[in-house]
């Protein structure tokens, strides 16, 4: 399926104009909307614990859904192609339990719409991730992947910017915040449903799938086992950052003391998030001249040393500071990793092996929000020092590190493997 014409920029834009609106909705709930909406119903001295163990049961829901949605895009027969009917019907379901939450009257019900918006929207997940790998040629998929990087963090970093301007920390409702969100999503949706140029899909596709033998052959075999090992490398970066990402509304509550926790976690993810565009951007061409692994390394050393370099911060400037050095290592894994998936995927299962990354990246999420009750008994342990925080930035530090045990056990794939 991966074409060999190399695409434009607007070709390139349009199949990845989904991301922002993804983007845009998960950052927007989880780093700001969540964490503010549910101090108005649980104990202030249990608030990670509930968010933790919510959006660990989400995430799980996100880990199962989508490279099982990936999968059966992967042989879905249609004239409109095999990626889009999906990302279609997961889509439409979105805006159905966004409504959910809109009006939720209490913890049940914030809990039932964000639970099946993780389901309906990992439905649609899965086969979009399919797209790059159908559509770009393999000698562009670094630079795609800065792309992608570059729109993703976009949807980031406007997300930010826009929810803190209509969320009070005071008086939080979630009605305005995720009627934006669901506008957001409908364009971009819409953009990357009517602009990605996937062909008809057909059940019987010979020049495409030529008949495979049983067993995998050992090229095959070690291509499945490398893209096991990389799925693997990136569930421990992750799983750090995660950490970090999950409870900076509360850090900033409780160590920062800002007056207002919404603005400023707000202000915060923005100038991570712009360090990680610009360097995700840099690191994609890069990427494509060095080599995916040799990037890997690098900026999981930056990482390591951004998060180290978090311990210390003790006002907004620091943290600011701080947090963009972090930033930057994560914008740069992000991309040579990305490009390095779709480089070891198969192109025929594509959807399912970019599925599987989400072990990795749902998978990291879930596990991370387990931190919030160990933050919670660390922290009313020792009340007012806010040790349980002080610990997420040194483990993040260390799986940074312990991500390159991992990665070299990875091999790229050899000369004329079949893809």
């Amino acid at each position: 399926m991966n074409t060999t014409r190399r695409l434009g920029l607007i070709e390139i834009i349009n199949i990845n104009a989904y991301w922002f609106g993804l983007s845009f909705m998960w950052n927007s709930l989880h780093q700001l909307v969540l964490p503010a909406i549910l101090l108005n119903y649980v104990p202030e001295t249990q608030k990670n614990t509930y968010l933790g163990l919510l959006t660990f049961v989400g995430l799980i829901i996100a880990m199962v859904v989508q490279p099982i949605s990936g999968r059966v895009s992967d042989r879905w027969v249609s004239h409109w192609g095999r990626r889009r009917p999906l990302i279609f019907v997961g889509t439409a379901f979105d805006f159905v339990f966004l409504a959910i939450l809109a009006w939720a009257g209490g913890l049940f019900w914030v809990a039932l719409g964000y639970l099946a918006l993780q389901f309906s929207s990992n439905v649609a997940h899965g086969p979009a991730q399919g797209l790059m790998p159908d559509l770009v040629p393999e000698e562009q998929l670094g630079s795609a992947s800065g792309i992608k990087v570059f729109i993703d963090i976009g949807g980031q970093i406007i997300s930010y910017l826009v929810i803190i301007l209509v969320l009070d920390s005071k008086a939080p409702d979630p009605t305005v915040p995720i009627i934006i969100v669901s506008v957001i999503m409908a364009i971009c949706a819409a953009w990357t449903l009517i602009g990605a140029r996937e062909k008809p899909s057909t059940r019987v596709q010979p020049e495409d799938q030529p008949a495979r033998p049983i067993r995998r052959t050992p090229a095959e075999r070690q291509q499945a086992i490398s893209y096991g090992w990389l799925i693997a490398s990136r569930f421990i970066f992750l799983l750090g950052i995660y950490d970090i990402q999950a409870f900076a509304y509360y850090y900033i509550r409780d160590v920062i003391s800002e007056a207002d926790p919404v603005k400023m976690t707000g202000i915060l993810l923005a100038a991570i998030s712009v360090a990680l565009i610009a360097f995700g951007l840099v690191g994609g061409r890069q990427s494509d001249r060095f080599g995916h692994k040799k990037l890997l390394v690098f900026s999981s050393v930056v990482t390591a040393i951004g998060c180290m370099l978090l311990l210390f911060a003790r006002d907004p400037v620091t943290l600011i500071i701080f947090g963009s050095v972090t930033g930057a290592g994560i914008g740069m894994y992000i991309t040579s990793n990305w490009a390095l998936a779709n480089q070891l995927a198969p192109k025929q299962e594509a959807g399912m092996y970019l599925g599987l990354t989400n072990i990795a990246t749902a998978g990291a999420g879930a596990v991370a929000r387990l931190a919030g009750p160990v933050i919670d008994i660390v922290n009313n342990a020792f009340p007012g020092r806010y040790w349980g925080y002080s610990l997420l930035f040194i483990l993040a530090a260390v799986f940074a590190l312990l991500s390159l045990v991992l990665l070299r056990k990875v091999t790229t794939k050899p000369e004329g493997m079949a893809a």
